[in-house]
């Protein structure tokens, strides 16, 4: 259920006799991405989803029934200003573990030292209805009349599950700001990561998803006021846009 079309903004082939800024011999090497997805530490993956319960950060113990994302647009930056891109996407649905890593089909970049960024959703050049077969398919499209495109997320359960329990639909996309005359917003978030990656060998960079940040940075999340339906409200879909921003790190780099 993902779609990986390379797409080299800036190819540089070095061999293993080039030379780096530092004296030292650049070699050809390639790099994956492995996800693993956690709730503060807790490792979330298809043998707990259904079965696990978690607390917020406002309190509310929920489950956790479904949680599919999309990620876009992965870019390597070099320490001289080259860009690496792997354009297209990553759909991931945590029930299926074959979902959760982003292979770059060993495409290959000069070794070197890289920071990271990736989309998270589609941006607006790339949200386009039904453009993509396989999204289609997995009913992963945002309704015309709240902008079209697809979805960024899906994550669905219940909340107060040890009182009243009662059901919530964290959905995120594109942002309706009204609907007389329809006007929308764009809502992905360019994940962009500061720290510096020295990737000497072939790589695999892992990255870990804390969903526990969805719900409380930088806005503590009351699930009591924001449940069901989240889709049409403007000021749930842009707190979403907010609190996704710090959700993803990187965990560890094998080589």
């Amino acid at each position: 259920m993902k779609r990986l079309i390379l797409l080299a903004i800036s190819f540089i082939l070095f061999s293993c006799e080039s030379e780096n800024t530092n004296g030292g011999a650049l070699r050809n090497i390639t790099v994956d991405f492995e996800f693993i997805h956690t709730w503060d530490g807790t490792v979330i993956d298809d043998n707990n989803l259904n079965t696990i319960t978690v607390t917020n950060e406002n309190g509310e113990t929920m489950s956790m029934s479904r949680l599919r994302y999309l990620l876009s647009r992965f870019q390597l930056l070099n320490s001289n200003g080259d860009i690496y891109g792997f354009n297209g996407y990553k759909f991931t649905d945590l029930s299926d573990i074959t979902s959760y890593n982003f292979s770059t089909n060993n495409f290959i970049i000069p070794s070197g030292t890289y920071t990271l960024k990736f989309i998270w959703g589609f941006n607006e050049a790339d949200n386009i209805t039904g453009a993509y077969p396989d999204l289609n398919s997995a009913s992963w499209n945002w309704p015309d009349m709240l902008g079209g495109g697809y979805h960024f997320l899906q994550l669905d359960g219940m909340y107060n599950i040890d009182t009243t329990p009662s059901p919530y639909n964290f959905h995120n996309g594109t942002a309706r700001v009204s609907n007389n005359p329809n006007v929308f917003e764009q809502n992905f978030v360019e994940i962009e990561f500061t720290e510096d990656m020295v990737l000497s060998g072939n790589a695999t960079i892992k990255i870990e998803m804390n969903i526990a940040e969805l719900f409380k940075n930088p806005n503590a999340w009351d699930l009591n006021i924001y449940d069901t339906p989240l889709m049409p409200n403007y000021d749930a879909q842009k707190m979403m846009q907010q609190n996704v921003e710090s959700v993803f790190s990187i965990d560890e780099i094998f080589q």
